[in-house]
């Protein structure tokens, strides 16, 4: 049969074809032809080449991209995909050649306004896509944040400040078993929080062929549904699970004629990987970059000389480690060279060493991105089909839920977590001290329901022995408390749970509020206004401004503490691990552990909180929380004609999860990329929403059209009858 490309009243696209094949070719073109500008992108922030169009403000990304090795790793990844799952190596390369086909006629605006041609894509590319996206995903730079605090605080601050930080990325996702609904047959439904993106993270699809038919949010660029999927007898959705899986050791590294080496843990110089890559700039000189890989993983901090001149700049070493795996990058036939005796002429430099850190993570280690898992997934027709196809899952690390229509329900962590010594998952550890071996993988956890529920918003559940910070348990208690108030439940009762806007973490700093006396009258009026909010994060209330105005405050004060000062002046470490050690959101996200602490280094919390009530009441928020909550995707060129962003409800730890950074800025970059109810009774009563639109070219009628029924918590039906789908070609 012809491939066939159709599409609903949003401009999604349902695509049938006679064979997986010739589907993945199709989705490839549909994909290119509606997100050509943002495959583009993609595939040059895979390759770290993107500042080469987009100017030095991508330069930072390109650098780590190419330091990480994440392009390499990708080539490497589809070779072993190639050797182990042929089939699998050959439907991707059909998704490719449709990119391809696709960019080939792409008239983007976008390419027109930067002079920019679309590039070829390779069969790795995808690969390379999938690892750019999710390699800060589990977020190692917080352990770069830990030697801070332990080094300028001690250890104990450490948990003072763990929460679900600025640089992670979460979920809400719930599984509602037969017996707890109107039709006997489960329903799963939840959000994925992400950057909000303009076009959107992720791309409303239907895919079918006499082998599978699946609607699902695929990731553009990737083949397949991976993340959350419906094939009509079963369903599967996913949240973050707050796992730690990759390793930051602290290397030294000397040069030698024949280049650089580096120390093991048996006292042995080994050589390392190294060679020269140059960066294009728009508008500015190109910048070499050296690549440097030793046996625990590539070098994406420093080098043999420190951190741009700097070789101290990390003072502390944190935990002793273990002997380290061979090098995985390094030919096992280069000599070894025993370790020179150590002498220096400051001390000091034996305990601070110039400054290297490498980065151990899974796929550079196994050559494995867990593209086994696409296909399956596709073909499941039965939970433990679903179940199979997640025990070759990779990366990123998931908690699974997914539910089939003959009763079946799974709850399970996927992904590759290795068994090392806890300090790998603390700190940034030595590199040339024994203890820090990689020794084999977890066994995923898995977990059941309770009260015919399951509930994951990235908080201590199944994975917990993964993990080290997670999320605060507000959201995942108040899915939980509001799916307790009613016995049954359908799809169509689900929007309400996913625009819910109590705001749970506001407790502490209400308390310190309550307990103040003596303010002047201006204050003691907002105070007393406080105590009756309903604590609702909702865009038309002006006492959520106010409470957030006056967490602002609080924020910004505790932040300029001298108790804090060590910690506002990070090291000189590359620019795209910054988030990650930014003092004021830190205190922002970690607010009620700083409140609610027995001490805080001598900070006097009830005076900090008194200062900021009376700055509020002299100068106070004049509308109302949308006024400045206001949405912020990110966009790698701005459009001509800037949109009006719109105003949102929400918070970091409501269900609306709508995340500003407190007491730096209200707007909101990150929230629900996209949101689902997967029925298992009929598919057809399924529904889903993304924050824009189907289509990622500007000026199109489905650009933005959803964007008015995400704001307002309304879905889209899922349409699988194909009488009722516009054709709109044969390919």
């Amino acid at each position: 049969m012809a491939t066939e490309i159709y599409r609903d009243a949003w401009g999604i696209p349902h695509l049938r074809a006679g064979s997986a094949a010739e589907l993945a070719h199709a989705q490839g073109l549909v994909t290119a032809r509606d997100r050509a500008w943002q495959l583009e992108i993609e595939r040059h922030r895979a390759q770290g080449t993107s500042a080469s169009f987009l100017g030095a403000g991508a330069l930072a990304w390109d650098r780590f991209a190419r330091r990480a090795r994440v392009d390499d790793t990708a080539r490497r990844c589809f070779a072993d995909l190639e050797r182990r799952d042929p089939g699998t190596a050959r439907w991707v390369r059909a998704y490719v050649d449709g990119v391809n086909e696709g960019l080939a006629d792409s008239t983007a605006p976008e390419f027109a306004r930067t002079g920019l041609t679309p590039g070829r894509w390779e069969p790795w590319t995808p690969l390379g896509v999938w690892l750019a996206t999710h390699i800060l995903f589990a977020g190692f730079p917080a352990k770069l944040w830990r030697e801070q605090v332990a080094a300028h605080l001690d250890a104990d601050a450490i948990g003072l400040f763990a929460t679900d930080g600025p640089g992670t990325s979460g979920s809400n996702g719930w599984l509602v078993g037969g017996e707890r609904t109107v039709t006997g047959q489960a329903v799963i439904a939840g959000d994925p929080h992400r950057w909000i993106e303009d076009p959107g993270v992720y791309q409303q699809i239907h895919l079918s062929c006499p082998e599978f038919d699946v609607v699902g949010l695929a990731v553009p660029g990737v083949p397949g549904i991976a993340h959350f999927g419906h094939t009509g007898s079963v369903a599967w959705a996913i949240t973050n699970a707050m796992a730690d899986y990759q390793d930051l050791y602290r290397e030294r590294l000397r040069r030698t004629g024949a280049g650089v080496e580096a120390l093991g843990p048996d006292g042995v110089w080994r050589r390392a990987s190294r060679h020269t890559e140059t960066i294009e700039v728009a508008g500015e000189e190109p910048v070499e970059v050296e690549v440097i890989e030793t046996g625990r993983g590539p070098v994406i901090i420093g080098g043999p000389e420190g951190i741009d001149g700097d070789p101290t700049a990390l003072a502390y070493d944190g935990g002793r480690a273990d002997l380290a795996d061979p090098a995985d990058s390094v030919d096992p036939t280069d000599p070894v060279v025993p370790a020179d005796p150590v002498v220096p002429a400051d001390p000091a430099a034996a305990l601070a060493p110039p400054v290297a850190i490498s980065l151990r993570y899974p796929p550079r280690v196994t050559g494995d991105l867990g593209f086994g898992a696409l296909l399956p997934l596709l073909r499941a027709r039965r939970v433990a089909d679903v179940d199979r196809a997640f025990d070759r899952w990779a990366e990123p690390v998931n908690v699974v839920q997914a539910a089939d229509t003959e009763g079946g329900v799974l709850h399970r962590v996927a992904g590759r977590v290795p068994v090392r010594a806890e300090a790998n998952s603390l700190r940034v550890v030595p590199a040339w001290e024994p203890g820090h071996a990689w020794q084999g993988w977890h066994v995923p956890p898995r977990a059941g329901l309770t009260d015919g529920v399951a509930v994951m918003a990235n908080q201590r559940g199944p994975a917990e022995p993964l993990g080290v910070e997670f999320a605060p348990p507000h959201r995942a208690d108040r899915i939980a408390a509001l799916l307790a108030g009613k016995e049954r439940w359908s799809a169509a009762d689900m929007p309400a749970l996913h625009t819910d806007t109590h705001l749970a973490s506001a407790s502490p700093l209400l308390d310190h509020l309550d307990a103040l006396d003596d303010l002047t009258p201006e204050a003691a009026t907002l105070r007393d206004r406080l105590r009756g909010w309903d604590r609702r994060m909702d865009a038309g209330s002006a006492d959520a401004a106010l409470y957030a105005a006056v967490r602002g405050a609080v924020v910004r004060r505790l932040a300029a503490h001298p108790a804090f000062a060590a910690l506002t002046t990070p090291p000189a470490y590359p620019e795209v691990f910054q988030p990650w050690l930014a003092l004021t959101p830190r205190v922002g996200f970690a607010l009620e552990h700083l409140l609610r602490a027995e001490d805080l280094y001598g900070i006097d919390r009830p005076a900090a909180v008194r200062a900021a009530v009376e700055e509020v009441a002299l100068r106070p928020p004049a509308g109302v929380w949308g006024d400045t909550h206001r949405l912020a995707p990110w966009r790698a060129l701005e459009p001509e004609q800037p949109y009006d962003e719109p105003g949102l409800s929400g918070d970091h730890d409501c269900v609306l999860c709508t995340s500003g950074v407190p007491g730096l800025t209200d707007r909101a970059a990150r929230g629900p990329a996209a949101r689902y109810v997967w029925d298992l009774a009929r598919r057809e009563d399924s529904r889903w929403v993304v924050p824009l639109g189907a289509s990622g070219v500007p000026g199109s009628p489905h650009h933005r059209d959803q964007l008015p029924l995400w704001l307002a918590g309304d879905l889209v039906p899922v349409v699988t009858d194909w009488t009722r789908l516009k054709k709109e070609t044969d390919v």
